[in-house]
């Protein structure tokens, strides 16, 4: 009852909070008995500095605007504290036992439990030997598992301290970028679009201010911010630029406020977490049923004594439970976290990982991400429109940059005349930045030489033309169209240039018309790196869509320049839908089906983006600015690349700290890896746990065979050492998007288990047939009889046959096809070598009478080697044959439609063409292309769904040429009669 009056309170108290923010109002108390401290400043009671008149706020703060020297600011320090909210800091015991939390360990606790409680009876002392050893399991995995995961963890924040929040601030007079985390109350910042606001602040200089708040006040439109207004820490300037001095730091700003009532919340489970609680509670399951079984059978039919009937359900309990599974995935998950950070991409949520393995499609921004974002412009392509040069107007462009604080358009103009230039015999009345909305800035200055004052503008040519009324004729517009056609032509961003005259002298006054002058052709070449990039993620399986604010005409060229085709479209249709006369039936298959879109707006991208996952893609999105950050968060994975804004990297779910794709398409890989090492265990562990109660049930029920449960602990402590080397595991990535699918995990994934876990337990139970029933082994090899099922050295026998095969099969489950054509890593291998070492030699050396195991001869030993070795080899033939029934129901029917269509159609290629080489043409291979696309669905002896038969003949269609067709068509005959004698079989 506590629990939901709580959630209730809190959920009360944090509303009422926000309503008294935007309620308070200046207490009239006396400025003078106002200390400078948290206790007096923060009290509402005496002073709302969100209120006050700003001159009261600079009295109050002690500060001006030349900004704290250095010894105020470390006194303040100590007084406010660092400008971040108190981290909490995980226990390091906590952290080790919340290895031990979960549902599996808590099956192997209540083992350990009923080992040393239970166990008492027949005038045999508890059993501390498997007490001790369950718990030492469990500290063992537990103790790896921290170790990993504290190191990761390590890893990555240090490489997240050094991408901390940057602001901008004044002290003593000079400007200088430190870490947010280093203000103080009464600091000096500057802000700018794109940035996020680093503290509470209250304005004193603003120009064209919009800042989004939408994450602290709810409101959904960003807020027009003048001189005197608060800004919050957090929020995002979405337009203009802003001076303010800093009223409040880290837990008293009013993100700290909330922060503090509602607390942090973080969502780490995903929808791996899900479908591994699925793996778990199917091992869970399994071991339940056998265990009622167990105990129907022994206790109610065979009559076994309490202690005996016992041991056998504890070996289930123990050698059952996967319980390194939750050490293994998380470790797995931190390694993949740190390998991803050598390729410097940092992950800040660590589920993203899981997600960019299963990413479809790849959404990215042009500027900055698929092109250098280093602008040039070359004067000899400078196109004028009235009596100036093109000197004269990279001139008058210049005056309307910024000298400072410049973004890429702003720099390399300025850079054509230099920064002195820029700003030379003029007197600077008033400048307006770059405003998104309106897609300009805006100078407005005073000839030094003349005195008359005189408006320029440089912007998005529409723009610029609309706004141009003074000498506009049809013949200049139709002009500056073909030259912006020109320029989009050669991949070239077009800006123009205009002035106007302002003869009344006043700032805000009337002008004359602006006329337009010029046209400056700006290129932002791509990166060296991004079309081989892009080449990689397609062979990935992932499909590239370039979405740009820039014109259709420039996406189209730079899309061909990198390989990404022009089949782009203009924003327009993403409300108004496919242009008429298009192919496309709806919106959705259109978006589906494009290459990019230009002219788009951060609505357009975020639009895109869930269009998309509509579809069912998983969907990444690239981008560096404050645009980007709705679309980044809504991304599955959020990808903020090198030198993105703060807004964007808070958005990313993965931060590159290196340039370019390609170290997207090395992270890609590395999930992949990720992905593959932690499907290959929790195959490998269902795998086990099947082998251990099927193999152990049906001999105790058969036979009356009782396996000593300290002997399964064994076998798990030397399993477990070596999977947890699978974090480190050689495998390949797969050429396809891997998730963890609900029907894949059902269908095929646990029928794999199943399907290992009894060709193992059927290896057990013939051996221990073999030898405790017939003569056959003693007969033919003279080996030491073991007629009695519960011999101390039969027990050891099946300990170690047991131990071998159970660990050998990770080299199965790991590989696509034979076991010996995918190369382990050296860490596995000598992790293998190493236990087996150690399991053969308990096997030939140990006696434990507590455990009622003997040593056994070496020629025991022996046998079990070449036993478990006759049946390792195939249990390589499951997915052997799940490829060759892919390989019959898909591969061969194409195949034979194609040589039925070589041989009678006249539209394809004469034979010769296919002579020079084994890759198709491109003329030949869109042939192929359209044909297998039309004919695949006509597949009548497929048994793969449509989706995947068309996937499967695309696929096919681009990869094989009619010489590869001809080589492999004996063998693909010889290999369909195979394939029917296994399915009859």
């Amino acid at each position: 009852m506590a629990g939901p009056e709580a959630d209730v309170k809190v959920a009360r108290n944090f509303d009422k909070t926000f309503e008294e923010e935007k309620a308070a109002t200046r207490c009239l108390v006396d400025i003078n008995t106002i200390q400078l401290n948290a206790d007096d400043l923060y009290d509402r009671e005496k002073v709302d500095l969100e209120q006050v008149q700003l001159e009261d706020v600079w009295t109050l703060l002690q500060t001006n605007e030349t900004g704290l020297n250095e010894a105020e600011v470390l006194r303040r320090r100590e007084i406010f504290g660092a400008n971040k909210l108190e981290e909490k800091s995980v226990n390091p015991f906590l952290q080790f036992l919340s290895f031990m939390w979960n549902p599996l360990s808590w099956v192997m606790e209540g083992a350990a439990l009923v080992s040393i409680a239970l166990s008492n009876g027949e005038n045999r002392p508890p059993d501390w030997q498997d007490f001790v050893g369950i718990m030492s399991l469990l500290l063992i995995n537990s103790g790896i598992g921290y170790y990993e995961e504290r190191s990761a963890g390590n890893a990555v924040k240090a490489l997240m301290d050094s991408l901390a929040p940057k602001a901008k601030v004044r002290r003593a007079g000079h400007w200088a970028e430190l870490e947010s985390s280093e203000l103080v109350p009464g600091d000096i910042v500057s802000f700018k679009i794109g940035d996020v606001v680093p503290s509470d602040c209250r304005l004193f200089d603003a120009v064209n201010v919009s800042i989004d708040q939408a994450a602290l006040t709810g409101e959904s439109l960003p807020c027009s911010k003048g001189v005197g207004d608060q800004c919050f820490s957090g929020s995002i300037c979405k337009q203009g630029e802003a001076e303010g001095i800093v009223i409040a730091t880290g837990a008293n700003t009013f993100f700290g406020r909330a922060a503090t009532l509602c607390g942090a919340e973080n969502d780490s489970t995903g929808h791996m977490q899900a479908v591994l609680s699925k793996i778990g509670g199917f091992c869970l399951v399994s071991i339940g049923i056998s265990i009622v079984l167990e105990l129907i059978v022994l206790y109610g039919v065979f009559h076994y004594s309490y202690r005996r009937g016992l041991d056998n359900i504890l070996v289930l309990l123990i050698g059952g439970i996967p319980i390194a599974m939750p050490t293994v995935l998380s470790v797995t998950l931190a390694v993949g976290a740190q390998q991803l950070a050598k390729y410097k991409a940092i992950v800040t949520r660590i589920t993203a990982i899981e997600e960019l393995a299963g990413v479809t499609i790849l959404c990215s921004d042009k500027t900055g991400t698929l092109t250098t974002n280093k602008l040039t412009i070359d004067k000899s392509t400078v196109k004028t429109y009235s009596d100036v040069s093109a000197d004269d107007v990279c001139l008058l462009a210049s005056y309307a940059s910024r000298t400072e604080n410049q973004d890429a358009i702003d720099s390399c103009i300025v850079g054509m005349v230099g920064t002195e230039a820029a700003r030379r015999g003029i007197k600077l009345i008033d400048f307006k930045p770059f405003d998104p909305v309106i897609k300009r800035t805006e100078i407005t200055y005073i000839d030094v030489a003349t005195g008359e004052m005189r408006r320029v503008t440089k912007g998005m040519t529409g723009k610029i033309m609309e706004l141009c009324t003074y000498n506009k004729t049809e013949a200049i517009e139709q002009q500056l169209e073909d030259d912006v056609e020109e320029f989009a032509r050669r991949g070239l961003r077009a800006l123009a240039v205009a002035y106007e005259d302002v003869p009344s002298g006043v700032a805000d006054g009337p002008g004359n018309g602006f006329q337009l002058i010029g046209l400056l052709s700006i290129f932002d070449p791509p990166r060296e790196d991004t079309k081989q990039t892009i080449d990689d993620a397609v062979a990935l399986g992932i499909k590239v869509k370039m979405v740009t604010g820039d014109q259709l005409a420039i996406a189209k060229e730079t899309g061909r320049r990198l390989g990404l085709g022009d089949h782009m479209f203009a924003s327009k249709v993403l409300k108004e839908g496919p242009p008429p006369g298009s192919r496309f039936k709806s919106t959705d298959e259109m978006i589906l089906e494009a290459d990019g879109f230009a002219g788009v707006y951060p609505e357009h991208k975020y639009e895109i983006v869930k269009i998309l996952q509509g579809q069912g893609h998983l969907v990444a999105m690239t981008g560096d600015g404050a645009n980007d950050a709705p679309a980044l968060a809504r991304a599955n994975v959020g990808i903020a690349v090198e030198g993105a804004t703060d807004a964007a990297r808070g958005a990313g779910d993965i931060v590159l700290t290196e340039p370019g794709l390609s170290t997207i398409i090395h992270a890609i890989r590395q999930s992949r890896i990720v992905f593959q090492r932690m499907r290959n265990y929790s195959i490998y562990a269902c795998a086990v746990t099947i082998r251990i109660v099927v193999g152990f049930s049906i001999m105790a029920f058969a036979f009356g065979f009782d396996f000593p449960p300290f002997m399964v602990l064994v076998i798990a402590i030397l399993n477990d050492g070596t999977v947890m080397t699978i974090s480190l595991d050689r495998v390949l990535p797969s050429t396809e998007p891997d998730h963890w699918d609900l029907a894949e995990i059902c269908k095929k994934f646990f029928t794999y288990a199943v399907a290992y876990g009894l060709h193992q337990a059927l290896s057990t139970i013939t051996l221990f047939y073999l030898i405790a029933k017939t003569t056959l082994l003693e007969d033919n090899f003279g080996l030491q009889p073991l007629k009695d099922v519960n011999d101390p050295q039969l027990h050891m026998v099946i300990y170690l046959q047991v131990a071998i095969i159970s660990q050998a099969l990770i080299f199965v489950t790991r590989s696509h096809s034979w076991f010996f054509m995918e190369r382990p890593s050296a860490a596995l291998m000598i992790a293998f070598v190493v236990a087996q070492s150690i399991a053969s030699s308990l096997a030939a050396f140990g006696t434990l009478e507590f455990s009622a195991v003997q040593a056994i001869p070496f020629s025991w030993v022996g046998v079990c080697w070449v036993w478990n070795l006759i049946w390792f080899f195939p249990l390589g033939m499951f997915s052997i044959y799940d490829k060759l029934l892919q390989y019959f129901t898909v591969s061969i029917p194409i195949r034979s439609i194609y040589f039925s269509n070589w041989q009678t159609s006249s539209n394809l290629p004469p034979e010769h063409a296919w002579q020079s080489g084994t890759n198709l043409g491109v003329p030949i291979r869109n042939q192929l292309f359209q044909k297998s696309f039309n004919n695949v669905q006509n597949l009548s002896t497929a048994t793969d769904s449509a989706s995947y038969k068309k996937q499967r003949a695309l696929k096919i269609s681009e990869d094989l040429s009619l010489e590869k067709f001809r080589q492999t068509k004996p063998i693909c005959e010889g290999m369909y009669h195979i394939y029917i004698f296994l399915k009859k079989i």
